[in-house]
């Protein structure tokens, strides 16, 4: 099985403005910033900076502030500008931030309260068919049940978001229910389930190779590119449930070439550069073999999903939408960082929902690999997606969407 290399006459994706296909992702709610705190007026003015820029600032300031004086952080798109959570009447605190170039903003809940409350959650709620996640845009946990949750399980979890106090989390109903997105597409095969490629990577010893969702590496230890073909990677590594949903597949042929674009059809592509960190409010678009290219938003950071295989926590909640066939398709950003892995959610493109990613830097770390050949941009990324973890049906959008998948498979 042959691995073509994407001709270079095809279009880079510079940014959103090229993108064909309308994003229609329902953005989850959430309240204004400007009624959930007031920013300090004093100091030197906040400055634009990139999405990009932002998780790097965000990281910086949540280590320097520590979980007391720290409630989360989020990016203003329309500003560009980073807003910062700020506990308590330091004044001390709110010089740091606007010398830092970003936003202080005072809320009531500091990110050690917010752990807590998220660890009460872990004991006393674990039900499959929810999910919680920091929302910095309100400052609260945001704690999600799907269609799925009824009776006495609805009972018990509304009981414990009640016990964590006033102020610290909400509530809200999915119409969905939370799976692994994992039908449909053409992709790569195994073990009777059918997957997507995730992004291409080079491993710590020189090996090409892709990650993938977790589920889909759990499913089967070869992948080949067509149904009952012959192999051309092989699973190194697979999480799911756990710490994350991702995996680590090489290539059988150390020559494969393994181009670091994500292919969004229509001859055009986008090039990956390098793995980011997400922050909330940042614009992403997901690629994937049943919905095509979309459009979304951060919504929210160490999310933790509830799925009936088991619980996954470390994920990326988006208002990006999905459906069977899209899991394991890439997340990234117009200007070329991947972002994450589709891991699962609820919901539809033509109602909305709620959809969970793998952040790729978080993978990468664990598998002992980076974006691209040996780091310098060429030889990543497929596009995808990876999906099928049950042998019912194959995911996502790499590689499929009448294109062949960010040149990955062909």
């Amino acid at each position: 099985m042959s691995h073509r290399r994407i001709p270079k006459r095809k279009a880079v994706l510079a940014g959103a403005g090229a993108v064909g296909i309308a994003a229609a992702a329902v953005l989850l709610p959430h309240a204004n910033a400007s009624q959930s705190g007031s920013e300090a007026s004093k100091g030197p003015a906040p400055r634009a900076v990139s999405a990009a820029s932002a998780a790097e600032l965000v990281a910086q300031l949540a280590s320097q502030l520590g979980d007391e004086a720290y409630g989360g952080a989020y990016y203003d798109a329309d500003k560009q500008q980073v807003v910062v959570n700020v506990v308590g009447d330091n004044n001390n605190v709110n010089v740091q931030v606007k010398k830092a170039g970003a936003v202080a903003r005072s809320v009531q809940n500091s990110t050690g309260e917010l752990k807590s409350a998220t660890r009460t959650l872990t004991r006393q709620a674990t039900i499959p068919g929810t999910a919680w996640a920091f929302d910095p845009r309100t400052n609260q946990i945001l704690v999600t049940a799907d269609r799925t949750v009824t009776g006495e399980r609805w009972d018990r979890l509304e009981g414990t978001v009640e016990s964590l106090g006033t102020g610290l989390a909400r509530i809200q109903k999915s119409a969905g229910e939370f799976k692994p997105f994992i039908e449909g597409g053409d992709a790569i095969f195994g073990g009777g389930a059918r997957c997507s490629l995730g992004f291409n990577v080079t491993t710590d010893d020189g090996q090409p190779g892709f990650l993938t969702a977790g589920h889909c590496g759990v499913a089967a230890e070869q992948w080949s590119q067509d149904p009952n073909g012959a192999p051309i990677g092989t699973v190194q590594a697979a999480t799911f449930p756990g710490d994350g949903d991702f995996a680590l597949v090489t290539y059988d042929d150390p020559a494969t070439d393994a181009p670091s674009v994500v292919d969004v059809g229509g001859g055009q592509n986008v090039q990956i550069t390098q793995a980011a960190d997400a922050a909330v409010g940042q614009q992403v678009f997901r690629m994937g073999s049943t919905t095509g290219l979309r459009e979304g938003a951060v919504t929210g950071l160490n999310a933790t999903v509830n799925y009936p295989e088991g619980t996954v926590s470390g994920l990326i909640q988006t208002s990006v939408c999905a459906e069977p066939g899209d899991s394991g398709g890439a997340l990234f950003t117009p200007d070329g960082s991947a972002i994450g892995l589709t891991s699962g959610g609820s919901g539809d493109c033509t109602s909305g929902g709620e959809t969970f990613f793998q952040p790729v830097t978080t993978a990468l770390a664990a598998v002992g690999a980076e974006i691209g050949a040996g780091g310098n941009g060429d030889a990543d990324a497929g596009n995808g997606g990876d999906a099928g973890d049950n042998g019912d049906a194959g995911d996502n959008g790499d590689a499929d969407a009448g294109n062949d998948g960010l040149g990955q498979t062909g």
